[in-house]
């Protein structure tokens, strides 16, 4: 007999690109040389500093659980690294570690939607943020955004799309999939309409770091009580230590900590120590180096991708993505990533994985390759698009 599992499961939807990593792994093992700008993962591995003091930790002893909120040390470094960099004065009890940035989502949408009510999300966005609220039993409001927005929420969209059911909103900055960014003036702005009705503001700071000919401003300058989530894993380098944190105002403290008693008990020790050394001098010299690879990353493949013909309508000025409308040359992108993977052995995701506006038109590209690789790339797609025409699939 077949097994029931339950709606809440059936209901969200797994990584369409999953199934195009999957096809790209076959391809591999066969020895095709595969090119990966579809998963949003550097290319670089761990910092040295960073590994030795992991390797440290466990010599050590640090094996244990840490209290659920997470290190003392490690909270006082990141409400440090908010003084030194935003100017902004961050209570370090205000601070939980959780493991990776989707601990902290989970911890916000448990504590803020009730079931059957939502927060507001930009259309395209992360995938994870919508499947994170159907699991708690509440839902996205998905808001339909293009390039007059740089593919953002605005106060404007709170006043449309705000009901009775609405309680908040979550944006990111920099955003995935499209690399744009919010200012203080509109995140200001987005805090006031938020405020005016009531809801809470959760944003997204997990690419801050990586940004390019610009910075990025950080919520808690215009909003103190707003929630921000971030993680050691782009800027830092740090995906599968998994280790991320949340921000709360201080009426929230106590009722995170008691879920994160329950959820995870706590964050990876070990990573929690390693990290420690993301705030030398010596990491933070690497993680300069590495953001100028991405920047110089961006600036070969925009143009290169806009001379081919897909149009970019706004130029990212954070993350490591493009976003792509390949309407030019398909009205079918998961065909077309399917097409030029088989073909060209270049695999991108396809727009279906960020949500439902025009979705079958856009495609994602990750810079998460050197600049070689990216050279290559452009070479394969160019011939693939020369031979798409017509292409029966």
């Amino acid at each position: 007999m077949a097994r029931i599992y339950s709606a809440r499961s059936r209901a969200i939807e797994p990584f369409h690109v999953m199934a195009l990593l999957a096809r790209a792994n076959q391809l591999q093992a066969a020895g095709h040389d595969v090119i990966h700008l579809e998963i949003g993962e550097p290319d670089f591995s761990t910092a040295e500093p960073i590994v030795r003091a992991g390797q440290a930790a466990l010599a050590a002893g640090h094996t244990r659980y840490t209290a659920a909120r997470g290190l003392p040390a490690l909270r006082e470094a990141i409400a440090g690294f908010y003084a030194q960099r935003y100017g902004v004065s961050v209570d370090a009890e205000r601070i939980l570690i959780t493991p990776g940035g989707s601990g902290a989502l989970l911890l916000a949408a448990a504590l803020l939607v009730d079931p059957g009510k939502h927060w507001l999300l930009a259309d395209p966005g992360y995938p994870c943020n919508r499947h994170f609220l159907r699991l708690v039993e509440a839902s996205a409001q998905l808001v339909p955004v293009g390039p007059q927005q740089r593919y953002q929420l605005d106060a404007g969209s709170v006043a449309q799309y705000w009901n009775a059911d609405s309680v908040g909103a979550l944006v990111a900055s920099p955003a995935n999939p499209t690399g744009t960014l919010l200012q203080a003036n509109e995140l200001a702005a987005l805090s006031g309409a938020l405020k005016a009705r009531g809801g809470h503001l959760v944003v997204d700071e997990i690419y801050h770091g990586l940004t390019y000919g610009c910075t990025a401003d950080t919520v808690l300058q215009v909003d103190d009580q707003a929630f921000v989530l971030n993680s050691f894993s782009k800027y830092f380098g740090m995906t599968g230590w998994r280790l991320g944190w949340l921000v709360a105002p201080d009426d929230a403290l106590g009722e995170l900590e008691k879920l994160a008693q329950n959820l995870y008990i706590s964050a990876p020790s070990i990573a929690q120590y390693a990290a420690l050394a993301c705030f030398s001098d010596e990491s933070q010299a690497i993680f300069e180096q590495r953001r100028q690879a991405f920047a110089e990353r961006r600036d070969y493949l925009l143009p290169a991708l806009r001379e081919l013909g897909f149009a970019i309508a706004v130029e990212p000025q954070g993350a490591f993505y493009l976003y792509a409308d390949v309407s030019a040359f398909t009205d079918d992108a998961f065909a077309f990533c399917r097409y030029f993977l088989e073909e060209q052995h270049v695999a991108f995701t396809p727009g279906l994985d960020f949500g439902q506006h025009l979705a079958s038109r856009h495609v994602r590209f990750a810079y998460t390759q050197s600049l070689p690789r990216l050279e290559q790339a452009v070479e394969r797609i160019a011939r693939g698009l020369r031979q798409w025409s017509g292409h029966a699939l």
